[in-house]
């Protein structure tokens, strides 16, 4: 054998290697559902060069060891969840009714946190209204402000933020600002980035990329912070899916305006939002905010119990889509559901039909136009089952429904960053709340019917006139869900 062919037969004999190899791994790969692994031994088989190169980049839900190392010694260091609840915070299970106890159970087994009593909220008007209000709280703060965004635009409202947050730190009061590294980069790059430190806030960036072409060897690029949380003196945190940004959201201007949903809550349960930031922040910084957590937060009296539920690289696999299905499963009488991603597994689009099917009023909203084609396609290959069911579909065309909330039986609501996708149940980082409170709920609830209103509504006979091109081509889009 002449040395050209020596070294043709290696490399063929190397080719194969690495298929197997990596058709292996993909299938000893825990936590996978069979249609992910199918879907990877495919590519892998089929398109061996990109299967494995997406494979070596995308396929594994690892933001690599030395992190999760780092994140899970910092949430060792902080107080424990019980030395912070505090006894005189009513915060037993004995305050949320007995049909909704276990749904609170469920929270807590996700990210530990206890539901606790005392809390109030408003739900914030729009997005302007949400930034104003913020700042408001910045601008009143006499200790700390601690703010964590996935997306920070340099636009009117995000500089609102930004000059608040250097007024706050000329007048003594710490700020602490974390954004995720990739979806806040042109900000990180920015003058206004410079000029946060220059004032003295304190900056952070979650899950820094470094060099691209290094990332397999440290974990996926694309698992992010999603979070969206604000915490200021203790005494007020903001949960929603509002971006620190104007609604005309100028890097994706042609889907606007986003429309968002965004609550400003007091009470007991700050000190769990700030619990989580916490974590994040010494995930990455080597700064202890431990005693931050034994302050006890401002008391509001009576009020309503709700409970954190964050989600991420350090939390239990399933964990939100458990969410999701424990809430779906609980409803009697109404489920409505906005978000402006539905890439689900199998148990949430089984349990949304389930719902449907038991007499429930089951409404979900999506955005007609969607800034990501993958996702739409993907969300529309589901319409028809779900239809059959008896799911009323609405399509938002007023802009982009960014809007993450969920609603049962007009007295139980979840609001957060988390999406119904595959992202937000395996690859993000992400917060919500979860409370009960009939009168909150109705506001939330007239806010979702709003979003129903400026809807279009999709029936069986609108998807059975598509295309069967358009149906092959969404079904395609969806079959490849578990590798996305």
């Amino acid at each position: 054998m002449d040395v050209t062919n020596y070294i043709a037969w290696s490399l063929a004999a190397l080719h194969v290697a690495l298929q197997i190899f990596f058709i292996i791994r993909a299938l000893l790969r825990p936590h996978r559902e069979p249609a992910s692994r199918l879907a990877w031994v495919v590519a892998i088989a089929v398109a061996p060069v990109v299967g494995i190169l997406a494979y070596v980049f995308f396929g594994e839900t690892n933001i690599g060891r030395r992190r999760i190392a780092r994140m899970r010694a910092a949430l060792r260091r902080l107080p424990s969840l019980a030395e912070i609840s505090g006894a005189d915070e009513h915060e037993s299970e004995a305050s949320v009714p007995e049909p909704y106890a276990p749904l609170f159970r469920v929270g807590q087994s996700i990210s530990f946190y206890p539901p606790v009593g005392g809390n109030r909220a408003q739900l914030m008007a729009d997005t302007d209204a949400a930034i104003d209000a913020i700042v408001a709280d910045i601008d009143a703060a006499t200790n700390h402000v601690h703010v964590l965004f996935y997306i920070w635009l340099a636009d009117n409202n995000g500089l609102k933020v930004i000059d608040a947050l250097k007024r706050a730190a000329r007048r003594g009061v710490v700020c602490r600002v974390m954004v995720d590294d990739l979806g806040s980069r042109a900000l990180i790059r920015s003058d206004y980035w410079k000029g946060m430190a220059a004032a003295g806030v304190r900056l952070a960036r979650a899950l820094p990329i470094g060099n691209p072409l290094s990332r397999p060897l440290k974990g996926r690029i694309d698992m992010r912070n999603h979070r969206k949380i604000v915490v200021i003196d203790n005494r007020v945190t903001y949960c929603g899916s509002q971006n620190c940004a104007d609604a005309a959201f100028a890097v994706k201007a042609k889907y606007a305006p986003w429309v968002d949903i965004m609550m400003r809550f007091e009470g007991p349960i700050v000190r769990q939002n700030q619990h989580l930031f916490a974590s994040d922040w010494m995930g990455h910084v080597n700064e202890d905010l431990s005693a931050l957590l034994h302050v006890q937060p401002t008391s509001v009296g009576p009020g309503f119990p709700a409970q954190v539920i964050g989600t991420g690289a350090t939390v239990r696999y399933s964990a939100m889509p458990e969410m999701f299905v424990a809430m779906m499963s609980a409803a009697r009488r109404e489920l409505v559901i906005t978000t402006p991603y539905y890439v689900p597994d199998e148990p949430i689009q089984a349990a949304l039909c389930a719902s449907a099917r038991r007499g429930v009023e089951t409404r979900v909203v999506f955005p007609q136009r969607n800034d990501s084609w993958i996702v739409a396609a993907a969300s529309r290959s589901y319409y028809q089952e779900l239809l059959e069911a008896g799911v009323h579909i609405h399509e938002y065309v007023g802009g982009l429904l960014h809007a993450k909330s969920l609603t049962v039986d007009g007295e139980l609501t979840l609001i957060g960053s988390a999406n119904m996708d595959r992202r937000s149940f395996e690859l993000n980082s992400e917060n919500n709340i979860l409370f009960w409170d009939p009168p909150l709920t109705a506001e939330v609830r007239a806010r979702q019917q709003h979003y129903i209103d400026a809807s279009v509504p999709v029936d069986k006979h609108m998807v059975l006139r598509w295309s069967g091109g358009k149906r092959l081509w969404n079904n395609v889009i969806a079959m490849f869900g578990p590798v996305l």
